[in-house]
């Protein structure tokens, strides 16, 4: 035995160092202090006190952080190559419990390198092996794998490339030389040769390799089209059908196909009664339109339009799916489409499709369409003529936002026509949509805001039953929190202003809905959004609900006190402004009219006189009004050629001239001549206006003078005059002198002043139209300018 100097105790193996028997050999007994000592003391010459690396150069070994001893790395490397090792000396305690000798290791190692050959063999090639043969295991522990078993799935997944790549080789070879045989029988003229070779065709298309030799094929692509074309046996057309479809996941077979001429063969398969055939062709057609340019026109030509409508009778929902995605790229910014489909009776089988279904692909596909659809003059009848507006309603309470965002856009785009139809007809059935309409305006997505505003402004628009049951499902005050929370967003603030202004005026609740607006605190944000940055649209949405809003007294001295009358005014001057540029441009040669971001001048002309003409009807406004001095702009306004202009120009100076100073300012400025001249309009309210006006004017002439007047007034007049207690003359007509507005008869009736005519207010569809006699109020401006809300996207 190898001696030690004194102190030191023969080194201890690694794998082993808490073995301190040295070897077996006789000695005097250790306690169990002793043993502990001298187990810190190797563990830390293991771990700390080797060497460095700096003395001998050699590489230096960290101690590891993942408490793993030495002896555990051991048998970590034993188990991965499948060697199984043990120490040397193994102490009888450990053989009692269970533990084994060195003859036993020696011959367990040399049984697992036996069978090593074996084991790769089981690995890599499992189905070499002979059936129920067993293949000892090297792991020493349960489901630990050794290295041989962690290369099992590479080593399949290699193996399975390289038989892939054979067969890919041996079937690219196959169909090359099959295809020139196979093109020849496509032309045979048995009909069973053709059905044989199409089935042959058909299996080789289902295999990568093949499938790229046929498109790489032009020939055998235009038999395959030929044999389509010529051909009513249903297992050609299937074989055909589902070769081509095949192809179609290509781009080189897609090209293949259309240059082949075979769109004109997979429309006729659209009418095929089997249902295999039917998926073959509206899926490769569906392919072609995603993917091929040129196709859409060719399906069109082709007569495919017609054939997917009538697709839409059947019932499998996938299938209706793929159909209704063809007819919204088909219909998506062509025209001639859009009336195709509506010849075909589109519209009822798609309003149809989304009442009957709960598939929610099948609906949103079906919803794209439609919003598609809606932007067409023609088929939005006819949508809404289905009940479209109620079967997309329907769906707003989806939890598909995708769908529900589609069915907004697309009610939105036709909710312009959904008041143009009679009592009877779609419209009615529309509350439980304006109650949604009214919930979602306090919703956090501003799309669906946007659209709610402008569904809610057209569905209000000349519809006394739709305003009530919006202010009785609190319209009001949430289109008065919309207003305040869009800040900016002149998309949801002009159409809720809109909204607003149908709701104030024309139907039984009008002043309750007046008195609404004040007391959610409306009135300021109102005033706000005359100024900067506000554009024009919105501008002149916000004056006619402001003069709507002053036929309620108590909004007088709120819209005063927050400065409404000088900024109306100041907007008034500015509007009349670019009128008279525009009018000296014209007579130099320009183009007429004064048109600004889509808004006549003339129309803010005629909307903020409007609005100064109902505000004056209160003592303290006609006082702000006469400071402004904007009195000599009313006298000039009467000599506008624009009738309406004179109108509302007369009906201020009317209101004005109920004030001593205001009449003896107005006579100053020259009025006279003027009103004399509008006596003789044709327009009863323009005359009698300019009655009013001249025989307050001649309220401190002398009794003589007024009676002179009064007969002329008469007889220039077309129509009689009745004299009240105060001298003033009070036209006997029935006729509204603000008729444009509407159709209902209103006579001017003097109380407390000349005349206090409560002009039902302006009430029209998004976009917001002028007063100009041109135009039609009850109707969205057919000169393009509308079409803001109308869109394809």
């Amino acid at each position: 035995m190898a001696s030690y100097p004194q102190g030191h105790h023969a080194p201890v193996s690694a794998n082993s160092y808490m073995d301190i028997s040295d070897n077996g050999a006789a000695g005097p007994p250790i306690t169990m202090d002793q043993q502990k000592q001298h187990q810190t003391m190797m563990w830390q010459q293991n771990q700390y006190m080797g060497d460095s690396g700096i003395q001998s150069s050699v590489t230096t070994r960290a101690p590891s952080l993942s408490g793993k001893s030495q002896h555990d790395e051991m048998d970590e490397q034993q188990a991965m190559f499948g060697e199984v090792q043990y120490p040397q000396q193994v102490p009888p305690s450990n053989r009692a419990a269970g533990g084994y000798t060195q003859e036993q290791v020696d011959e367990m190692n040399q049984q697992l390198n036996h069978s090593r050959p074996q084991r790769v063999r089981s690995a890599m090639f499992p189905e070499t092996l002979d059936e129920g043969m067993q293949i000892p295991q090297a792991a020493i522990h349960p489901g630990a794998e050794t290295a041989v078993q962690r290369l099992s799935e590479p080593s399949q997944m290699l193996k399975s490339a390289v038989v892939n790549l054979i067969n890919y080789q041996d079937d690219t070879d196959l169909a090359t030389k099959a295809i020139p045989e196979l093109i020849k029988l496509l032309q045979d003229e048995d009909q069973v040769v053709i059905s044989q070779a199409a089935m042959m065709v058909h299996q080789l298309s289902k295999k990568e390799a093949s499938r790229h030799a046929i498109m790489n094929s032009p020939q055998m692509v235009a038999a395959l089209v030929r044999a389509v074309t010529n051909s009513h046996d249903v297992e050609t057309l299937r074989s055909v059908g589902g070769t081509l479809h095949n192809l179609s996941h290509h781009r080189q077979g897609l090209l293949a196909i259309f240059k082949s001429g075979g769109i004109p063969a997979l429309v006729k398969l659209l009418g095929s009664p089997v249902e295999s055939v039917l998926f073959y062709a509206i899926t490769t057609l569906h392919n072609l339109l995603l993917h091929q340019e040129g196709s859409k026109q060719a399906i069109r030509i082709a007569g495919g339009l017609q054939k997917m409508v009538a697709l839409l009778q059947r019932n499998n929902v996938k299938f209706l799916a793929i159909v209704t995605d063809c007819l919204q790229i088909l219909a998506y910014g062509n025209q001639e489409s859009k009336l195709i489909i509506l010849a075909s009776g589109g519209p009822g089988e798609l309003v149809r499709v989304m009442r009957a279904y709960t598939y929610e692909k099948l609906l949103w596909t079906t919803s794209r369409v439609l919003k598609v659809l809606s932007v067409c003059q023609s088929n939005k009848p006819a949508i809404v003529e289905a009940g479209g507006m109620q079967a997309l309603a329907a769906h707003l309470d989806h939890q598909s936002g995708r769908l529900v965002q589609n069915c907004l856009w697309t009610l939105r785009n036709l909710s312009d026509s959904a008041n143009k139809v009679g009592p009877q007809g779609p419209q009615e059935g529309l509350d439980g949509l304006l109650h949604m309409l009214v919930q979602l305006l306090g919703q956090s997505d501003m799309n669906i805001v946007t659209c709610a505003t402008g569904i809610l402004s057209n569905l209000t628009c000349n519809n006394q039953r739709n305003k009530i049951i919006t202010c009785q499902a609190g319209g009001i005050e949430a289109l008065v929190r919309t207003i305040l929370q869009a800040g900016d967003r002149e998309d949801i603030t002009e159409p809720a202003v809109c909204a607003l202004r149908h709701l104030t005026s024309r139907h039984p609740e009008a002043e309750v809905a007046q008195n609404a607006v004040r007391l959610h605190y409306g009135l300021p944000v109102l005033v706000k959004l005359l100024h900067p940055p506000s554009r024009w649209p919105l501008i002149k949405a916000v004056v006619g609900l402001i003069r709507n809003l002053a036929l309620c007294p108590a909004n007088h001295a709120p819209l005063r006190e927050h400065g409404a009358l000088p900024r109306i005014v100041q907007l008034l001057i500015r509007a009349h402004q670019d009128t008279q540029r525009q009018r000296s441009s014209t007579a130099s040669g320009g183009s007429s009219g004064s048109i600004v971001d889509g808004v006549r001048m003339e129309e803010i002309v005629d909307g903020t006189v409007g609005a100064l003409h109902i505000l004056a009807r209160e003592h303290n406004n006609r006082g702000v009004i006469r400071g402004l001095n904007c009195i000599p702009l009313f006298v000039q306004l009467l000599y506008s050629p624009i009738e309406s202009i004179q109108r509302v120009a007369a009906g201020v100076l009317c209101e004005l001239a109920a004030d001593k100073e205001g009449a003896e300012v107005i006579e100053e400025k020259g009025a006279t001549a003027p009103l004399t001249e509008l006596l003789h309009s044709r327009n009863e309210g323009v005359a009698t206006y300019a009655a009013a006006v001249l025989f307050r004017m001649s309220e401190d002439k002398p009794q003589d003078y007024k009676k002179r007047l009064s007969v002329e007034l008469s007889s220039s007049l077309h129509f009689p005059l009745s004299w009240n207690e105060s001298g003033a003359a009070a036209a006997v007509s029935h006729e509204d002198p603000y008729n444009m507005y509407s159709q209902q008869s209103a006579a001017p009736q003097r109380q407390g002043g000349f005349m206090q005519n409560d002009m039902p207010a302006m009430d029209n569809g998004l976009p917001d139209l002028g007063t100009h006699p041109d135009f039609a109020f009850e109707q969205p401006e057919q000169n393009g300018l509308n079409n803001w809300f109308d869109t394809d996207l």
